[in-house]
């Protein structure tokens, strides 16, 4: 199969996305950072919901560090710092307030948790400038768009995929479920993913182990030639469909 760049335009033609497919990485050490081209740092107070903005809209690379001004509650959750049960009690409490019924709801949720293990660092780049090797690719899409991508990963070996939503954060269901699981993760971006990351109300996300992408590719080609592809040819909801149907759908030959 062909490299990052090829790869990533690949998916955006055959998905036609309106924003970059993103890389990401955990750095076991901050230093590293200093080995990618055109990192830029994490200076003001900010969240994490606005690196994939930031990478699949204004294509920028972004690096954080354990030391950088990112929300505690985001640095225990995507590889920056370790937690704990009193780290998760506060959270708890400050989300029984907002999102969670009471102090005890929130700490099913704090233990429901993907989190990745903490590192010194983190990177996230457009997958297409090939920057570094990513360990998850995320994917923003309208729903039409993601499911075509599975189904393309279907085409090549059926799999059942399932799909989780723990609530506020819920960027943890994409590419923490990604990263600790070593399996495609569909979320919906949660309410700080839409008015901090700018997600838009019709898209959603998939996260995918680099080894993915060409089962994808693959898979949505083969459909391509059989006619499904995207954007999706509308039949019309008043009219037979009984003539293409049967031209996508031909009728098995019965043995005599």
């Amino acid at each position: 199969m062909s490299s990052w760049p090829e790869k990533s335009q690949i998916l955006k033609e055959q998905l036609r996305l309106r924003t970059e497919p993103i890389a990401y990485r955990r750095l076991e050490k901050a230093e590293e950072l200093g080995k990618i081209k055109n990192v830029r740092p994490w200076t003001a107070g900010q969240v994490f919901c606005q690196a994939p903005f930031l990478v699949r809209v204004q294509k920028m690379t972004v690096g954080v560090t354990n030391d950088d001004n990112l929300g505690v509650r985001c640095k225990r959750i995507h590889g920056l710092l370790a937690t704990n049960e009193k780290a998760m009690e506060q959270e708890a409490a400050m989300l029984a307030n907002t999102w969670m019924p009471s102090i005890e709801e929130g700490m099913k949720q704090q233990h429901d948790y993907p989190r990745i293990p903490p590192g010194e660092a983190i990177v996230l780049a457009p997958l297409g400038a090939d920057k570094f090797e990513p360990e998850v690719i995320l994917i923003y899409g309208n729903p039409a768009q993601i499911m075509m991508l599975m189904c393309g990963m279907q085409k090549i070996e059926y799999e059942r995929f399932t799909f989780h939503f723990i609530g506020e954060g819920a960027c943890a269901d994409s590419l923490g479920q990604c990263y600790t699981t070593g399996k495609p993760a569909v979320a919906i971006p949660c309410y700080g993913e839409r008015a901090m990351g700018q997600v838009k109300d019709d898209e959603i996300v998939i996260a995918l182990p680099p080894g993915e992408i060409d089962r994808a590719i693959k898979g949505m080609a083969i459909l391509e030639k059989i006619g499904f592809r995207y954007p999706i040819s509308e039949i019309g909801g008043m009219l037979d469909p009984s003539p293409l149907l049967a031209a996508l759908y031909p009728p098995e030959k019965t043995k005599s």
